[in-house]
């Protein structure tokens, strides 16, 4: 019985080969094969938003593997991941390739591992059409508003802009986040310090409270002055001594906002990064002689679930490692959200068996320090308590004018508990700027000495800029978009420049805030964010079969559409003014000072006299300039169009040759990289080339001999025609004739 399975990604084909016999094929769409058109609306709003879905451009061949796999199959397997994107590939695989629902059968897994692939192929089910409808529902909306406000942008503010209904809102709190920052009025307060000393002569200090009434702000140096005239001459002594303890409980294991976060304070990490590495360890990775691995579950989720077999493989682990005293004396359970999806289980190790350690040499630096965050949460999520001494002490100072008191709290660890493994790191804006004090043993009552009295005068601080990490949460306690939508948005509005970093912060563009302006003043129900997060809900009705997708557009196109109408009738064209930014860097050519400018590789130094003078410098993080390295004269050559040297060069495909005197001479030769293979039609050797970005095979003794292909040669002649050569498509195909006339293609 011959088996097809179908995933999206190579990587996990790979992976997933390696777990079923030889009676199954595991073959990969390469992600959607079919979706609505570019250059259109592709959407008949008119015919109750009916979608026109194309076969989408440069996957034809892809295509017609498929259909020739599925054809010559018994059964066919969907193997793409547990979410709504990914029922909807395998809805457009099932209609591209002309399943029936006989042949076609839906396989989940939430993790790579051998016993849940053979289990996920055992129990199959049929594709959930409200799955795809709620997809469906995403895509059309988020279809309207970009190509139906996209024109409306380009006539009033420039060409080539695009609207965006999640990355405007976000876009929007960043907006709103810098005008806080600018209306921001600071306001003075003062603080007080007592450094004491006791009878073991250990210094401490601790902050002033008030009196035995109620506590005193002090907000001006007056206040200040006051307490400070209070204090002299006065006397101190301990007047209360509490102690007690503290539990702290372990976080619960990720979700995917909050690997996010945690990844981008703890590894520095993009979001972009940390999806991408997460993908990469989901999907496999080859263990050695264990073979190849999904090393974690699913990571698109907004469930803190765990299943009662990986909390049992938890438990037995962490008694074992560590002894029983680690393990709570019961399990600990953690409850989703009431809003979240609970689709899946929190992102955990596939197998906590297979330690961070025991897995870095097959790992690359990214991917292990991303799999030990992953690993370490998790474990620490099922491990006991960590418990704290506690200590509060209150100083009572006495002066012939005044009494005050000054207080402080400390703390020592008593027991690690998930310590040991995993600590939570907070925002700037999380921390309640309390200190724990260093305190030595002090007795009610004792008498102190009063080292020194500090007054500082402080000023309020206006709120942060948001960071990656901060963004991300406040999408999430919002509900705004949905784990998957994250990363895809903030990439967005960075690459629109609508925003931009400012070191780890995040900070509009002056074309950031003229969007937010439009969007707020024309469609300020598409971008509030109650609205957002209450299409979030009806999709995931719709996934639950509680709503119907069309409905819901209906509902949708009713409120936007004279909003739309409006915005064209009244919006005024707006000017961007951009601020140019001088650098302190001198262009050779030409004298200016060079400014900053923004590029699809990053930002770079330009000279202001463009286009009459074309200098550019790439800066690097810091902003410092990248020192090109000279050009190389090649030894023994010489350019065969002008005689003059010929210099080693790099360029975006390589390393390549070029005439020194470029551009009166305009020689250039791309360096062709060996493939191994002899030319089966001279014996010369065949090397990499390039047309364009696509890259070919050829003879080296071009032009003397043109043998060229475009897939892998295998060094031999065609034995059923004279025209053709043996290639391969795949490194793990059988090899084909080149020729398409070849009698061999007509069997």
């Amino acid at each position: 019985m011959s088996n097809l399975v179908i995933v999206e990604s190579p990587t996990k084909a790979g992976t997933i080969k390696g777990y079923l016999g030889s009676s199954f094929k595991v073959v990969a769409s390469k992600g959607h094969i079919r979706d609505l058109p570019k250059s259109t609306l592709g959407i008949d709003i008119e015919n109750d938003f009916e979608p026109k879905y194309i076969n989408i451009r440069g996957k034809a061949e892809l295509i017609n593997e498929l259909k020739k796999e599925a054809k010559n199959a018994d059964k066919v397997f969907l193997a793409t991941d547990p979410d709504r994107e990914g029922e909807a590939i395998s809805w457009h695989l099932a209609k591209v390739l002309g399943l029936d629902s006989n042949k076609a059968c839906r396989v989940y897994f939430n993790e790579i591992t051998k016993k849940a692939v053979k289990e996920a192929i055992q129990n199959p089910s049929a594709i959930n059409p409200d799955l795809v409808d709620a997809q469906q529902a995403r895509r059309l909306i988020d279809r309207i508003v970009g190509y139906k406000i996209s024109p409306l942008l380009w006539k009033k503010v420039k060409n080539g802009l695009s609207a965006g209904r999640v990355q405007s809102v976000a876009t929007k709190l960043v907006v709103e986040r810098e005008n806080e920052i600018r209306n921001f009025v600071s306001e003075e307060s003062w603080t007080i310090d007592g450094v004491f000393k006791g009878d073991v002569g250990k210094r401490f200090k601790l902050r002033f409270h008030g009196d035995r009434n109620s506590k005193i702000e002090l907000k001006t140096k007056e206040d200040a002055d006051k307490i400070l005239a209070g204090l002299e001459g006065a006397e101190a002594s301990v007047s209360s001594l509490k102690k007690g303890s503290k539990k702290r409980t372990p976080a619960p294991p990720f979700t995917t906002s909050q690997l996010q976060q945690e990844a981008n304070r703890k590894l520095n990490f993009q979001s972009k990064k940390t999806m991408s590495v997460a993908q990469e360890l989901y999907e496999g990775i080859n263990l050695g002689k264990s073979g190849g691995h999904g090393l974690i579950t699913y990571m698109r989720t907004d469930s803190v679930r765990v299943s009662d077999e990986a909390a049992a493989a938890a438990e037995s682990f962490i008694r074992q490692t560590y002894g029983d005293k680690y393990y709570p004396k019961t399990r600990r359970i953690y409850k989703t959200k009431g809003n979240a999806q609970d689709a899946h289980e929190a992102i955990r190790p596939a197998d906590v068996t297979i330690t961070p350690d025991s897995a870095k040499p097959y790992l690359t630096n990214d991917q292990y320090k991303l799999y030990k965050l992953i690993w370490c949460r998790f474990v620490a999520s099922q491990m006991e308590t960590a418990l704290y001494d506690t200590v509060t002490v209150e100083v009572e100072t006495k002066s012939p004018s005044a009494e005050y008191i000054f207080k402080g709290r400390g703390e020592t660890l008593k027991f690690d508990g998930f310590m040991t493994l995993y600590s939570v790191t907070l925002d700037e804006e999380d921390r309640d700027g309390e200190e724990n004090v260093s305190l030595p043993k002090l007795e009610e009552g004792e008498k102190l000495a009063i080292l020194d009295i500090i007054p500082k005068q402080n000023f309020s601080q206006p709120p942060y800029r948001y960071t990656e990490a901060t963004l991300i949460k406040v999408l999430e306690e919002k509900g705004i978009g949905r784990p998957s939508t994250y990363t895809p948005t903030i990439t967005t509005i960075i690459s629109r420049d609508y925003i931009e970093r400012e070191g780890k912060f995040f900070k509009p563009t002056a074309l950031g805030e003229v969007i937010t302006e439009i969007m707020d003043k024309y469609f300020g129900t598409i971008v509030d964010y109650r609205f957002t997060a209450g299409l979030e809900e009806k999709l995931d009705r719709i996934a639950e079969g509680k709503s119907e997708y069309k409905r819901v557009l209906r509902d949708f196109y009713g409120e936007f559409a004279p909003l739309l109408g409006k915005a064209e009738d009244e919006a005024e064209k707006v000017q961007v003014k951009e601020t140019v930014e001088e650098l302190d860097i001198i262009c050779e050519k030409c004298g200016a000072k060079m400014v900053l400018k923004k590029g699809r590789f990053g930002r770079f130094a330009a000279c202001p006299n463009y286009p009459q003078c074309k200098n550019t410098k790439q800066l690097d993080n810091s902003g410092n300039v990248v020192e090109k390295k000279p050009d190389v004269v090649v030894e023994g050559m010489t350019c065969p169009t002008c005689g003059g040297k010929v210099l080693l060069k790099k360029g975006r495909y390589g390393e390549f040759y070029a005439c020194e005197k470029y551009p009166e001479c305009k020689y250039t030769k791309q360096i062709a990289k060996e493939v191994g293979v002899n030319c089966p039609k001279c014996g010369g050797k065949v090397v990499t080339k390039r047309a364009g970005k696509k890259i070919f095979y050829g003879c080296d003794n071009y032009p003397k001999c043109d043998f060229s292909a475009w897939y892998m040669p295998t060094g031999e002649k065609c034995p059923h025609c004279s025209e053709g050569y043996m290639v391969r498509k795949k490194a793990e195909d059988e090899p084909v004739c080149s020729n398409k006339s070849c009698p061999s293609k007509k069997k």
